[in-house]
């Protein structure tokens, strides 16, 4: 039909009883895709790259939901956890780039991997499409109050004075929490040892028994510890304070000028999606951030939302990509 279409504006063109720009017209008309006009016509997948019950499960589920009721089709997240989010990643990129399947990732696993892990089976800059950052959440530097540190400067001093007496926990080689410590000890100066744990409730366990004197984990995790007194907040790392905590000094201001950084989760799709479908997630997606009821639950798990576009996204998964490399390779980060 499309090309019948095109044929008769040729002929009547030619004729001319057709402008030759409502030929152009007519021919752009009947030859542009209809993907994004009938996207969604079945079931969407969401896979997310972690267990269920964490936090950005709990994003993606949230996520999931609204565009079901937005899109009148199911949308359901598929948990693929394992191998610091690459089984979840090599699923999405095995994916047909159809619409049909969202990943729906945190920063550490698409950003870092490549330069942790010698042996990839995807590439994030030519695998997948970054469609929109659903949020950015804050992390914070905190300590025991048996450290007797009760800010950044004085836990500078300190491990300066008794350089490798300090040790920090963390949660996973090469995630983003990690690599967020390893950039503020060499913009610091300072040698503090890493100490692993499982994940966050083993490592809150530790903090609160005294086993580790400081880590930098999510906020939102530490915030009950920290209200209660059991943990000590010396900062946050991002650009500006908490509204959770609007006491608390962020990193730079504290101790550290410019030094700044977030989390961040969002949606990717593999590589040779339609550009009409990726523009169409994006609308969806950030119709959903700017529900006021979306909004509110998220600004009250400590998470910003964002809703960015798949070019300032895609800009800023440029800049991360080559900011972790950097950093792992710094810190001498051996090849997993």
């Amino acid at each position: 039909m499309r090309i019948d279409l095109a044929r008769r504006a040729a002929t009547l063109a030619l004729a001319g009883m057709l402008p030759l720009m409502t030929l152009a017209q007519a021919v752009g008309q009947t030859s542009t895709p209809s993907s994004a006009q009938t996207w969604p016509q079945r079931p969407i997948r969401m896979i997310c790259p972690f267990p269920a019950g964490g936090g950005t499960d709990f994003i993606a589920r949230l996520a999931a939901k609204h565009l079901s009721d937005r899109l009148g089709q199911q949308v359901y997240v598929e948990n693929r956890g394992g191998a610091n989010g690459a089984i979840g990643l090599q699923a999405l990129m095995q994916s047909d780039p159809d619409g049909y399947t969202i990943g729906a990732i945190s920063d550490g696993p698409i950003v870092a991997n490549p330069a942790l892990y010698e042996k990839l089976a995807y590439q994030p800059l030519r695998d997948f499409i970054p469609v929109a950052m659903m949020i950015r959440f804050p992390s914070m530097l905190i300590a025991h109050p048996a450290v007797g540190i009760r800010n950044v400067a004085e836990l500078i001093a300190l491990a300066k004075a008794k350089p490798g007496s300090l040790n920090y926990g963390m949660t996973g080689v090469g995630n983003s929490l990690h690599l967020t410590m390893e950039m503020f000890k060499r913009a610091a100066g300072i040698d503090i040892q890493a100490i692993p744990y499982r994940g966050d409730a083993p490592l809150n366990t530790a903090l609160i028994a005294n086993e580790v004197d400081v880590a930098i984990v999510p906020l939102v995790a530490i915030l009950p510890h920290v209200q209660s007194g059991a943990i000590r907040a010396l900062a946050v790392n991002s650009a500006q304070r908490s509204a959770l905590l609007p006491d608390v000094p962020t990193l730079s201001e504290d101790a550290v000028p410019g030094f700044e950084v977030s989390g961040w989760q969002g949606w990717f799709v593999p590589a040779k999606t339609p550009p009409e479908v990726v523009g169409a997630i994006h609308r969806e997606t950030a119709k959903i951030i700017a529900d006021p009821a979306v909004a509110k639950r998220l600004l009250a798990m400590g998470n910003e939302p964002v809703g960015s576009t798949p070019e300032a996204f895609a800009a800023k998964f440029r800049d991360d990509v080559a900011r972790f490399a950097k950093v792992i390779k710094d810190a001498g980060i051996p090849l997993q």
